[in-house]
């Protein structure tokens, strides 16, 4: 007898439907699964056998073959444990049930239970998308899979609980989620502005950063603050918004990096791989593609510390996300698209020794290594940094003072007031802050005085600056206006973008 069941795969970020096939006919025993199943989808057969006996079921003594379509797509994962048990029962008719309408999703123990599976969110989006009206997935599971709003989410623990609730012994199960829960970020450790001392100039390029989403390089001897400015940047950001909540959660669900007491990511992301990272582990990839530490980062911050020891081809990859927000990485199987939109925070020093141009230690380098170790970022790249801010050595009247800065609260408060101007200025489109402006939106919305179209022409001559410059420093002078809440950007702001160009010191 034939029976068919649906599931679902995860292709990149986005879900895609399979149609589990089951057919069992007489002959030796033998348990068959085709469709381009992989290594962790062939083993489904020994946990699905030892699941379905496990669980007081008949395990058939005849010829098994499934079928997971279309067969062209590869099937990764766990995922499909479940609907290919349920499959088997059907079609040895030891329960019988409409699953035309329902989506299977689930991994199972050998005991039958069911264990937490990735990517969950993705698929029910899929399965609110296609209008299938039921989802059984692990119970575990159940509080991201509530995250689409308009899908029955029917979460179970075990097959023998599934079996009942399909042979009618049983009501069916309905998760119903707590309205009154909200899904506060986690306690973190994140440094609070007012505790770092000195370096006021610093957290205003901070403070202009993450009012516009914008790139920043800080460059500065050991023990500057350079890291520590770095970590204190979340705490200043605004809060996501439900729409970039589930974006993000959506990518470290497939990535299997989704807390299980933490349904919804609501603090923004803060990556810091280490310069030893690899290309794929950065960008992402692998023989069949997954996200990389740009993708975990995407609407929050990858920081890179010791930013030239990175390997020249690992920044250099990173110019075409940084323009374009996306990542698109092609292998022969096909390409796969993932988000990449973050706000790229570098640490560097000077030098090898880190002490060239410091007032306090004697550099140890010569020139020519000065300069061949600040080469090793490239012209490119550092043409599409809009921040570059030096960070001086601290002087110990500053250290010993015991009187704390501005708090990160009342920055937070003047950044969420210059994004709520740019999301209404950018209402009905794509974009959520001047950094993402293109050179169309730059046209419309960065106009400027005349004494400031002055100040301009005289930088782009003297500075030789090129024409993605140009309009870099017109979108974080709009940002600067912004924080000023000023209508057209003057002056003052022009003149505060041109400063935070990048330049070498050798």
């Amino acid at each position: 007898m034939l029976a068919k069941v649906i599931s679902c795969a995860v292709v990149g970020l986005e879900g895609a439907i399979v149609e589990v096939e089951v057919d069992i006919s007489p002959g030796l025993p033998s348990f068959t699964i085709v469709g381009l199943p992989d290594t962790a989808v062939q083993e489904a057969r020994e946990r699905v056998r030892a699941a379905i006996r496990n669980s007081g079921c008949a395990f058939p003594t005849k010829r098994i073959v499934v079928n997971l379509a279309p067969a062209d797509l590869k099937k990764a994962g766990p995922a499909y444990d479940l609907p290919i048990a349920v499959g088997i029962l059907l079609s040895s008719e030891q329960v019988s049930a409409d699953m035309s309408q329902t989506i299977l999703l689930g991994e199972l123990s050998l005991d039958g239970s069911l264990r937490h599976t990735n990517g969950i969110l993705p698929m029910i989006a899929l399965a609110h998308q296609e209008g299938i009206s039921n989802v059984i997935v692990p119970d575990i599971d159940a509080r991201e899979a509530s995250l689409i709003e308009g899908t029955k989410i029917t979460p179970i623990t075990s097959l023998p609980q599934l079996v009942s609730y399909l042979r009618g012994e049983i009501p069916a199960p309905e998760y119903k989620p707590d309205e009154t829960e909200e899904y506060s970020p986690p306690p973190s450790s994140i440094t609070d502005l007012a505790y770092i001392k000195g370096q006021e100039h610093v957290k205003r390029a901070l403070e202009v950063a993450a009012a516009g989403g914008h790139n920043a390089i800080m460059m500065g001897p050991p023990g500057s603050g350079k890291t520590l400015l770095a970590r204190s940047l979340p705490s200043i950001l605004p809060p996501m918004t439900t729409g970039e909540a589930l974006e993000v959660t959506k990518i470290y669900s497939v990535s299997g990096l989704l807390p299980p007491d933490t349904p919804l990511i609501r603090q923004r992301p803060f990556r810091s791989p280490h310069y030893t990272i690899s290309n794929a582990g950065l960008v992402g990839g692998g023989h069949w593609p997954k996200a990389g530490e740009i993708s975990l980062s995407h609407r929050g911050v990858l920081f890179l510390d010791e930013l030239p020891e990175f390997g020249h081809s690992l920044l250099e990859v990173l110019r075409q996300p940084l323009e374009d927000k996306v990542i698109t990485i092609s292998r022969a199987q096909g390409s796969v698209t993932f988000p990449a939109n973050f706000m790229l925070v570098g640490a560097m020093n000077p030098c090898p020794c880190g002490y060239y141009g410091d007032p306090f230690r004697q550099c140890t380098c010569p020139t020519s290594l000065v300069s061949r170790y600040q080469k090793r970022i490239s012209g490119p790249f550092i043409d599409r940094v809009d921040i570059f801010v030096e960070v001086p050595h601290i002087d110990y009247e500053k250290l010993a003072d015991d009187r704390l800065g501005e708090k990160s609260e009342k920055v937070q408060s003047r950044v969420n007031a210059a994004r709520s101007l740019q999301l209404k200025r950018f209402e009905g489109t794509k974009l959520a802050c001047n950094a993402e402006m293109t050179p169309t939106e730059v046209r419309e919305f960065c106009q400027t005085e005349e004494s400031a179209q002055s100040l301009l022409k005289a930088a782009m001559k003297q500075l030789y600056l090129s024409a993605r410059a140009f309009h870099r420093i017109l979108k974080l002078a709009r940002t600067i206006a912004d924080l000023e809440n000023a209508d057209i950007i003057k002056a003052h702001h022009l003149a505060e973008s041109i400063q935070y160009r990048p330049r070498r010191m050798v």
